[in-house]
């Protein structure tokens, strides 16, 4: 994987994704005590970044292609889903049955068959490898695909090209990270293009392996199925092709909690007029409550994501002040 690659996903994806903004409030920087940059990855094409890697892997099939299977508990899915109905193929999605009703919904609504599975007691990387196998369908993995972390790269790109355009030249760059394919392909794009943009991991206090990982000096698996809300970056490991890429270009991991979250979550609607679910908030949550861990200077987080049920969304409104 480098830079090469990352261009060349951009160049598929050109008229296809979003530039999504980098939006700021000055309300945002009190709480923080810095200048915080959020990169509005929740108004990508079906509410999350994942769209860029699912166009971009889809994209670079070749010719003759019977169809895609994913596996995800919900933004990967509406990317494949919809990336995959664009290009006239049909998709098959593997999402846990305690997957959020809306993303269910949304990726049926996409023309995706789902197909549930129990995340405690079944294997998703089995069922997905097996019906693809007996189907002849291609296999767009959520992160550990080089073609998706070039796709999430190109979300770097276009930091790096923001960040020049707002004079920032050295800053701290959180992701909120699940199998690390966003944060693999930012951090790459940054070193080619922003080398001052120093990235971080951020993760549910009770799902950190990549934290872990990157402190131990070796791959870590979570040892148990998490129940924080952050439901978007809950996975069992980080992938064999991101984890080596964090560990050579990214600092030592941020954890929050999924408290924090809500609050990001609120502040974000009130201040910034956008719409997150927890997992994409989990950036912003570390920048507005955890700045005593980080670098002085100005922040960058990504929004990954605004795919959350109603009911989620009401009980991170009530964390608001009357």
């Amino acid at each position: 994987m480098n830079i090469d690659a990352i261009e060349a996903a951009a160049a598929r994806l050109a008229g296809h994704a979003r530039r999504t903004p980098l939006l700021s409030s000055p309300f945002l920087d009190e709480i923080a005590g810095r200048p915080v940059h959020v990169k509005a990855e929740c108004l990508q094409h079906t509410g999350s970044f994942k769209f860029r890697g699912a166009w971009s892997a889809i994209s670079a099939l070749p010719e003759g292609t019977r169809g895609v299977i994913a596996f995800s508990s919900g933004n990967h899915a509406q990317g494949v889903a919809l990336a995959a109905k664009l290009h006239g193929l049909p998709s098959v999605i593997i999402m846990p049955s305690d997957a959020p009703a809306l993303k269910r919904a949304n990726t049926a609504a996409l023309g995706a068959e789902v197909i549930l599975y129990d995340r405690a007691t079944e294997d998703r990387d089995a069922i997905g490898e097996r019906l693809a196998e007996e189907r002849g369908l291609s296999l767009v993995r959520p992160f550990d695909d080089a073609q998706v972390i070039a796709g999430q790269g190109t979300c770097g790109l276009e930091i790096a090209a923001q960040a020049a355009e707002l004079g920032i030249e050295r800053a701290t760059m959180l992701t909120c990270c699940g199998g690390g394919g966003l944060t693999s392909g930012i951090a790459l794009a940054l070193e080619a293009r922003a080398p001052g943009i120093k990235v971080r991991t951020v993760e549910p206090e009770d799902s950190d392996d990549v934290a872990r990982s990157l402190a131990a000096g070796e791959l870590l698996r979570n040892a148990f199925q998490s129940r924080s809300i952050c439901d978007a970056i809950i996975t069992p490991a980080a992938g064999k092709l991101t984890f080596p890429i964090m560990q050579r270009l990214c600092g030592p991991g941020l954890s929050v909690r999924d408290e924090e979250c809500l609050k990001a979550v609120a502040l974000a609607f009130l201040r910034l007029k956008i719409v997150l679910e927890p997992g994409g908030a989990a950036a912003l949550a570390a920048a507005l409550f955890h700045g005593d861990a980080l670098d002085d200077g100005p922040v960058i987080v990504t929004a990954s994501g605004g795919n959350v049920d109603p009911a989620i969304f009401a009980r991170a409104l009530e964390t608001l002040p009357d």
